[in-house]
């Protein structure tokens, strides 16, 4: 992901905006709490979407960065034939871990970084989740993982962990709300 910074050199002065778009848990950019859906738009935030060294995660307008409020996570993962793929576009790379919050929020760490897994995936990676000896993990399982037991439910492979929800923006080094 690289973001064109090249306006900032002519034009270093100008004020930073907050409070003006937002991230969906689905993925879908929000503009003041309207849903944007002009398809040229959305492709030029997904090209200028980034983050500084502070974890804050912007757009870079020309000169001016405007600040992105996250509902969740800096990314929305949706499944894909391929795999992951990010509300950006982006391949997300193979998940590194998979987590459970308390709410039953899905979240994979893969390479691109952290993400929300999209709730209209929900049911396709349940599906795929397996307990110790490989049979589908019932709701029981997943019960204990949301209250917070480890080791006994598995995707793909990978041990689910246990996440608080008011704990994943500092153990993944993001700010969900910038402020000035």
């Amino acid at each position: 992901m690289t973001v064109d910074l090249s306006a900032i050199a002519r034009w270093p002065n100008v004020p930073a905006c907050y409070d003006w778009l937002s991230l969906d848990r689905r993925g879908d950019w929000r503009l003041q709490g309207e849903r944007i859906t002009h398809r040229g738009l959305i492709d030029f935030i997904n090209r200028q979407y980034g983050v500084d060294e502070s974890g804050n995660w912007f757009l870079q307008n020309g000169p001016q960065r405007v600040y992105v409020n996250l509902a969740y996570t800096p990314w929305v993962f949706r499944s894909d034939t391929g795999g992951l793929i990010s509300h950006t576009g982006e391949t997300t790379g193979e998940a590194l871990a998979a987590l459970l919050d308390e709410h039953g929020n899905v979240l994979l760490d893969t390479p691109l970084g952290i993400g929300l897994l999209d709730d209209r995936d929900l049911a396709g990676f349940l599906s795929a989740c397996r307990d110790r000896d490989g049979n589908p993990a019932d709701e029981n399982l997943l019960a204990d993982l949301m209250q917070g037991k480890e080791g006994r439910v598995f995707w793909k492979g990978i041990l689910i962990q246990p996440v608080r929800s008011d704990s994943v923006a500092a153990r993944y080094t993001f700010n969900p709300d910038p402020k000035p």
